[in-house]
């Protein structure tokens, strides 16, 4: 390990021997690095979230026409398409446990190539549905590869990509999604729901194929025991210039001082219940900061604001996500994960809360306790003395705020925070409450505004989302610049 260590230190140091001193081994490694194939790698992998963002997507428009569906074996009442909408997070859930077993068993790579498959079973099933329940089981098969995609895709990014560009990369998770959920609302202005779900079954396809040519992550191979499988990875990620033993040795290092397996013992350890704690809050409080709630409305805050055609208004919606996802992927790895968080926080609590007066205001207005305005009421005859552009600024400021933040990170941070030897547990565990609160917040959204009303729910929502601004501040570490070893001694309190 010393004669590596020290061969490639001197890989490092030719062409740079008048920086000797002054740059450190890092820097000087990552100078030589090409990331031309790293970043077709990325793409071949974030062909998942965009799978992902089809499921999601897919059952806006399609539910309106199955509600309306000639044929009464497939036709959906409202209590149908509810669950046809929602039994995805369940799925989804069971796929993030799975996930978790697969990462550590097969690998980052073939967990990505086999979660494929039941996306375009269940969009075959989809395709092919008799009956209702034939739409579920459709439904829980994309939910179920939707669960296994969002654990082992940005674990796979976070283990390829180097501290430059990870930020930026791992956020293309996320912009990814969105890119898939607008993907999904324009191709339904057009596409029949089977034909629809032909095109969702596209992206999946082409992940599997174009995985075949992709590499396993150097650190799986190497907690292996393959240590020449990840220097030919490496050397594949970084371009022939770059000293694969170096980082490889730099893995190896850090990947002894961790030690083997995960135990019971190392939930003691706070290098590992740290991480997992601020895992877990993210997620939490993801779907605390009211994401679901604001899309339930959006339709109807459209339809206030006199948008006659509300499938435009939801591609509209998509594409705000769509810009300030880039953005944030963009400007991740220059403003840092944190400052991002607390500004995504602050812009969801006051747009929450300006959510909240909107409703309370038109629930005066009007009489009505929900906050939905009536075709009959005043409002409606009087354009001039409505609210609707308090909801429509509240909106556009919430969903900028989340897809600059709140949407992105805490999936980028999960992929950064743990050590290897708990990376499946920890992040099957993390992503079980992701989607786990989101069906919970999703069916018992409507008990909790009668409980409420409509104002005194988003008020809760912008408390959880101050909320989240203190927890930011007290726990959450900066990870950007820093290699994922540099990031777990962080929790742990050890030297760098």
């Amino acid at each position: 390990m010393i004669e590596i260590q020290n061969e490639s230190r001197r890989l490092l140091d030719t062409e740079d021997g008048e920086d000797t001193g002054v740059r450190s081994e890092q820097d000087a490694y990552l100078d030589k690095v090409k990331n031309g194939k790293l970043f077709l790698a990325s793409l071949a992998a974030v062909l998942g979230p965009l799978s992902f963002g089809f499921v999601l997507g897919y059952s806006s428009p399609a539910i309106p026409e199955l509600s309306t569906i000639a044929d009464p074996r497939l036709r959906l009442d409202d209590d149908e398409a509810s669950w046809f909408g929602s039994i995805v997070t369940i799925g989804a859930a069971i796929g993030g446990l799975l996930g978790g077993w697969m990462v550590d068993k097969i690998g980052r790579k073939l967990s990505l190539m086999f979660c494929s498959l039941p996306y375009i079973f269940g969009f075959t099933i989809v395709i092919a549905a008799q009956n209702v329940w034939m739409l579920y089981l459709g439904r829980v098969l994309t939910g179920l590869a939707s669960g296994v995609t969002s654990l082992v895709v940005p674990l796979y990014i976070s283990e390829i990509a180097h501290e430059r560009v990870r930020g930026t990369m791992g956020s293309c998770v996320q912009l990814m999604v969105v890119t898939g959920i607008m993907g999904a609302y324009i191709a339904g202005m057009f596409l029949d729901w089977r034909w629809l779900a032909i095109c969702c079954s596209i992206p999946p396809t082409m992940m599997m194929v174009f995985m075949c040519f992709m590499p396993e992550t150097p650190r799986f191979l190497l907690s292996q025991g393959k240590r020449r499988e990840a220097e030919e990875a490496v050397r594949f990620l970084r371009g022939p210039d770059a000293p694969a033993e170096w980082e490889c040795a730099r893995i190896e290092d850090a990947s002894d001082d961790q030690g083997g397996r995960l135990g019971m013992a190392d939930l003691k350890n706070p290098g590992v219940y740290k991480p997992l704690g601020v895992g877990i809050m993210l997620m939490l409080f993801q779907q605390l900061t009211g994401i679901n709630a604001i899309m339930f409305y959006a339709e109807t805050i459209f339809e206030e604001a006199h948008f006659k055609n509300s499938n435009v208004a939801t591609v509209v919606v998509a594409a705000i996500q769509v810009v300030f996802t880039a953005v944030a992927a963009l400007v991740m790895d220059r403003a840092g994960r944190k400052l991002l968080l607390i500004l995504s926080g602050v812009s969801m609590c006051l747009s929450t809360a300006a959510f909240g007066v909107y409703f309370k205001l038109s629930s005066e207005t009007h009489g009505n306790s929900s906050g939905l305005c009536l075709v009959e009421s005043p409002l409606a005859e009087d354009p001039a003395a409505g609210l609707s552009w308090l909801a429509l600024a509240s909106m556009g400021f919430f969903i900028t705020g989340f897809s600059l933040g709140w949407g992105p990170i805490p999936w980028l941070v999960m992929s950064e925070i743990f050590p290897s030897r708990v990376k499946g547990f920890a992040s099957s565990v993390c992503v079980l409450t992701n989607w786990g609160s989101a069906f919970i917040i999703t069916k018992t959204f409507q008990d909790l505004m009668d409980l409420l009303t409509s104002a005194g729910t988003f008020w809760l929502f912008s408390g959880c989302c101050a909320l989240n601004i203190v927890f930011t501040i007290l726990f959450v570490p900066e990870t950007k610049g820093k290699t994922l070893e540099q990031i777990q001694t962080l929790f742990k309190g050890t030297p760098e």
